[in-house]
């Protein structure tokens, strides 16, 4: 589940606000685990600003079932691989509530799996995140 796509169906009516990403995250966690119990593995990426949030969406699911990725990138290296050009706008004002630029990130204290981006490639990334979960 990928959070542009979701954004076009699912969750077109919600913001940036802090009402609206809880909210957000909250939907989401539901298809996910309405998929999980269907027997699909699901790969939801998101932008979860909140860690109460994260602890909520991980209680819904049975232990075993949920894995909290933490893909931890500088915030210089988001806006350098930014295609839409979301940070560019969010730092001239244009996009309000933008996480990182004027809303907070509360980083994972103990996620599942912690991948660092800067040093690392996506193919040992990947490596990393299999190995944990599989």
């Amino acid at each position: 589940m990928d959070g542009d796509n979701i954004r076009h169906g699912l969750i077109r009516d919600l913001g940036f606000t802090e009402a609206d990403r809880i909210e957000n995250i909250r939907r989401v966690a539901e298809v996910a685990r309405l998929m999980v119990d269907a027997g699909l593995i699901v790969i939801v990426s998101f932008i979860s600003p909140y860690r109460e949030e994260r602890e909520a969406v991980r209680d819904k699911f049975d232990r075993g079932d949920f894995f909290e990725i933490f893909i931890d990138t500088p915030l210089d290296i988001c806006e350098q691989r930014d295609v839409k050009g979301l940070y560019a706008k969010a730092r001239a004002g244009a996009l309000k509530n933008f996480t990182g630029i004027d809303s907070p990130y509360e980083p994972p204290l103990n996620p599942d799996v912690h991948i660092t981006t800067k040093g690392q490639s996506p193919e040992a990334a990947v490596e990393k995140i299999c190995a944990a979960i599989f």
